[in-house]
């Protein structure tokens, strides 16, 4: 089921999607029937108390930096507030003169998880999605810290839609396309640390809530923006999420797109 978080006369909600209309999942509100794409406002697909990340969880990328593989996961934490959904404008700050792109798979929580063993992390999961770990390189290398360098508003496009049948997140083809030309290209059978195993792990250190994000780190190829590129993030059967670059003193930015 493709999952669309919307806007529908005043209310947000999820929504799965089917052919041109959407179907809410909410039966509170009582929107039994099927509503439309053209009446609907798309909304980034989440909206987490949280957004976790892991660093150098692919082989090839280790290699490609030519660092040791990690024993363990090293997490970080990403603000909510830099989600954009597909369509925004990825928005650079002058502080930064060396923005990069970072194709990802993020993990969707579905249930509050905490102390979870890994063979009941999948019901634990809503779905996963696209994402873009957008960073300020050049901030990165002189903070040696994530929060400034990760953090920035618009820093974390994700969409376009929640894809929740995911047979076999473990096997899944993954790419970033710059202005058409693809950037990065690899596999989650690469990952050091599995989607699951990443989810079990972390229910041990904080409690992971509905809609909570998990980024699973990203495949060799990272390289930067500029203004007036699109880079595109495609995951296997999970759509494609589409931002433009611009300069954050270049205007204002742009609603999502529709579905695509």
């Amino acid at each position: 089921m493709r999952v669309l978080r919307v806007r529908y006369k005043g209310a947000a909600f999820y929504a799965a999607l089917t052919d041109n209309t959407v179907r809410c999942l909410n039966p509170q509100l009582g929107l039994q029937d099927p509503i439309p794409l053209e009446e609907i406002t798309v909304l980034p697909v989440v909206a987490p108390s949280k957004v976790v990340c892991v660093g150098l969880n692919y082989r090839a990328h280790a290699a490609e930096l030519g660092m040791p593989v990690p024993d363990e996961p090293a997490y970080f934490l990403k603000p909510p507030s830099a989600i954009i959904g597909s369509g925004q404008a990825i928005l650079l700050p002058e502080t930064s003169a060396r923005v990069d792109y970072e194709a990802e798979l993020a993990i969707v929580i579905g249930r509050e998880s905490r102390r979870l063993h890994r063979d009941d992390v999948r019901e634990h999961i809503f779905g996963f999605t696209c994402a873009n770990d957008v960073t300020a390189r050049d901030l990165q290398k002189k903070d040696m810290m994530f929060g400034r360098c990760k953090g920035f508003d618009t820093f974390l496009p994700i969409g376009p839609w929640i894809e929740t049948d995911v047979p076999d997140p473990d096997n899944l083809t993954i790419r970033l396309i710059k202005n058409g030309q693809v950037m990065q290209e690899g596999s989650t059978a690469d990952m050091l640390f599995s989607p699951f195993d990443l989810v079990a792990d972390l229910s041990h250190i904080m409690t992971l809530l509905p809609g909570d994000v998990v980024l699973t780190g990203t495949p060799p190829g990272v390289g930067p923006i500029q203004p007036g590129d699109e880079v595109r993030v495609e995951v296997e059967n999970m759509g494609l999420l589409i931002n433009p670059v611009r300069d954050s003193l270049g205007g204002e930015d742009t609603p999502p797109l529709p579905v695509q």
